[in-house]
């Protein structure tokens, strides 16, 4: 019987079904997609179902239905595989990570060929080529058949230059001068450091904030009206210059003539007074009204009311060019906490969360609480994001709960390392650290550090939570050997092993103190270049002590960072106290910074620090207790650890030479002004600092004087690089005496000031 078409056929009974043009296809897979069996009813419908699902498997490039009688043949058209993707003239990108990103949208070798996925491919290569400012970059698709019904996908580019940014300008300003206003963008056009900065190659995303900058520079110096007008972009026709302008609307600058309060305040209008930042006769800012917005809501949260509706409405007077505000507050209702919940963490235990928590189930709704709680957990360090939302409970309208969104990251790690500076020279760093073993919260770690003067192994263990209310327990056990920093070519060593545990204390959310106990024995290693010093302790009280020390220790860090900080305040305090063994001694050490931000580009910092050290019982501060100066984190200029008090050498071939031996007391003072590196931009990871630094080290009796004290000038770079934080400085001393050590060039990774 003659072959029909599957369309516009009375209804029939199949007996059989045979798939026809099968190359690599299962059959099972095309039976699996068929919407009926043999033995079943066929009609048109269940034909164009058939269709559309073996199309909808992406494995056919035609598919077509035949009937021959009671016999219904599906016939189809495989489309070619893949058999290779490759790419040609890439540089920008690595070729691997390509192959993955087009595996992951169904490209990749084996796969069925979709023209479709290729064109779109082609087009996505392209905007990645327009993203990092390659507009001229040219990407053709060639698809080339081989045997077995297969293809290789080749991606042919030709990159072409990066576009640079020629031109930016500002049209419309009046109040500022357009060069005050380009220093405010990231963008430029270019500097001799612009291959780091990268700052002359456009971006949307780095356009947009530079305007928001803008925007944000007028709103808080009282232009109220301020608007963008219009943001044009060209470009040049052979692809390689890029032009900028920016239209604005400054608008009339005004001035806050009144603040009132509407609403509902909880009886409490003086407090929510007195957090109002904007003042009568300012010039309108709009971060002040946004911070006053924003602290109304909090402080109604921490009284309960979650969902609290503060609007802070402008009343504008264009003829006097004055604005006033009216702050209308709506609390709404007050909410309690239903239940907090936990999500995101796979491996860290609910109670590793939750007992960071201070706002507590069953309690009422408590925004300070609620941040608090937020931060708390982020500072674990076990997570890359912490959320917290709040929902209503359906039907309860004085309910709410809580959820916490957490995304993990891997908190173990293998490290190996190396370092380099002057002082030290070359140092191989080793470690094996977990901070959330077996997701308990808990930090387990091996370190090894290996350098020209200090060497460690340390093991050390700590549970944040020893008891429920938050105290921490720390156990070390360590083995370290110094060579003091002036060891003028001897081989003599102090070598301590100790263990020592330490309790965290939480008196306050932000302050925590330590106590701690140890055992240490430290001995002299004679060697050639022993001073004197070290050989009378050595006779009087034994090559080797044994100390028993108490440690007390605080810190608060209040800076917006640990690597680039441009405000806020960090204190150290830590005591020791050598309470038995063969030494009796107290040694403390306290230091300050402090960082003010001048303006977006530049910051002042100031840090102190003074160590002092105290032998008790009728028995001298131990020499290798000592304090060290000199040098980066103390008085740049001076050579590292030369400052203060020295020894002579008695014998050998070094003998008649002074060594530097420290002392029990120390002081260093240091401040430095912060800028942009030239051709930087606002780059904070590449900066220049000049500096003054004074200071010294006192002996025992030594009287302590700020005419004795060194001082030193100078300039530096900072660098956040690939391998760490860099500082170099170029010191020049102002105060010096003979017998000092200069060292103008210094260096090192991982220092501050």
């Amino acid at each position: 019987m003659a072959a029909l078409p599957a369309w516009a056929v009375d209804p029939f009974t199949l007996r059989d079904i045979r798939v026809e043009g099968l190359q690599r296809v299962e059959p099972g897979t095309v039976f699996a997609s068929l919407p009926f069996r043999i033995g079943e009813l066929y009609n048109d419908d269940k034909g164009t179902t058939a269709i559309r699902a073996l199309f909808g498997l992406g494995l056919f490039s035609d598919v077509r239905l035949q009937i021959n009688g009671d016999v219904l043949v599906v016939i189809v058209e495989e489309r070619p595989t893949v058999a290779d993707v490759g790419f040609s003239g890439i540089k920008e990108f690595d070729a691997d990570v390509l192959k993955k990103a087009l595996r992951d949208i169904g490209l990749a070798e084996g796969r069925p060929f979709d023209k479709a996925l290729a064109d779109r491919a082609e087009q996505e290569l392209k905007r990645q080529y327009i993203n990092r400012s390659m507009y001229a970059a040219t990407v053709v698709t060639t698809v080339t058949p081989t045997e077995r019904n297969r293809v290789n996908l080749n991606f042919t580019v030709v990159e072409g230059d990066v576009a640079k940014i020629r031109e930016i300008r500002i049209v419309g300003n009046k109040a500022f001068s357009e060069s005050t206003l380009r220093n405010l963008f990231d963008l430029d056009t270019g500097s001799w450091l612009s291959w780091y900065t990268k700052s002359d190659r456009y971006s949307r995303a780095k356009l947009n904030a530079d305007i928001e900058t803008l925007r944000s520079y007028y709103l808080t110096r009282g232009y109220l009206e301020f608007r963008i007008e219009s943001t044009q972009v060209a470009i040049s026709p052979d692809k390689q210059d890029m032009s900028i302008t920016l239209n604005i609307s400054e608008g009339d600058r005004y001035v806050v003539k009144s603040v009132a309060l509407e609403g509902e305040y909880l009886g409490k209008e003086e407090q929510f007074k007195s957090l109002v930042t904007l003042r009568a006769g300012e010039a309108y800012n709009a971060e002040d009204v946004s911070a006053t917005v924003k602290a109304f809501t909090d402080y109604f949260g921490t009284f309960g009311y979650a969902f609290a509706q503060v609007d802070a409405t402008p009343e504008i007077d264009r003829v006097n060019k004055q604005v006033s505000f009216v702050l209308r507050s709506q609390p709404a209702r007050r909410v309690y906490v239903r239940r907090i919940h936990v999500e995101g963490n796979s491996r860290t235990r609910d109670e590793v969360v939750r007992r960071e928590f201070r706002q507590f189930e069953s309690a009422w709704y408590d925004g300070d609480r609620i941040r608090l709680s937020r931060d708390r957990v982020d500072r674990l360090g076990f997570f890359t994001e912490v959320n917290v939302d709040t929902q209503a409970v359906p039907g309860t309208p004085d309910q709410v709960d809580l959820t916490v969104t957490v995304a993990e990251k891997p908190t173990g790690n293998i490290s190996l390392g190396a370092g380099y500076s002057q002082a030290e020279q070359l140092s191989l760093i080793a470690g094996i650290q977990q901070e959330n073993v077996f997701g308990s919260g808990n930090y387990l770690g091996i370190n090894v550090n290996t350098s020209r003067f200090n060497r460690q192994l340390v093991l050390s263990t700590v549970d944040p939570y020893f008891t429920p209310d938050g105290v921490s327990r720390t156990f070390d056990a360590y083995y370290k050997t110094t060579t003091p920093y002036t060891n003028q070519g001897g081989d003599y060593r102090l070598v301590t092993p100790g263990v020592a545990v330490k309790f965290g204390v939480p008196f306050t959310e932000q302050d925590t103190v330590f106590f701690g106990v140890g055992v240490e024995q430290t001995r002299i290693e004679a060697g050639n270049g022993l001073p004197e010093a070290y050989q009378n302790y050595s006779t009087t009280f034994g090559d080797a002590s044994v100390s028993v020390p108490l440690t007390i220790g605080w810190t608060r860090d209040g800076r917006d960072s640990a690597l680039v900080p441009t405000q806020g305040r960090l204190q150290r305090f830590n005591t020791e106290l050598g309470v038995a063994g063969d030494t009796r001694y107290f040694k403390a050490n306290y230091q300050v910074q402090q960082y003010f931000p001048l303006n977006k580009q530049y910051t002042l910092a100031l840090n102190g620090e003074l160590g002092y050290g105290k032998g008790l019982g009728g028995r001298p501060f131990p020499l290798f207790k000592n304090f060290f100066g000199g040098g980066l984190g103390s008085v740049r200029g001076f050579d590292q650890g030369t400052l203060g008090p020295t020894s002579p050498i008695l014998s050998g071939l070094l003998a008649g030479e002074r060594v530097n031996i420290g002392g029990n007391r120390s002081v260093a003072l240091n401040a430095e002004f912060i800028t942009p590196f030239p051709g930087a931009g606002n780059d904070r990871t590449l900066r220049m600092f000049g500096f003054i630094d004074v200071g010294n080290i006192y002996g025992e009796g030594e009287k302590l004087s700020f005419s004795d004290m060194r001082a030193s000038v100078g300039v530096g770079v900072s660098w956040i690089s690939p391998i760490g934080p860099l500082r170099f400085a170029f010191a020049n001393p102002i105060r010096k005496f003979p017998g000092d050590r200069i060292q103008k060039f210094q260096f090192q990774i991982g220092t501050s000031f």
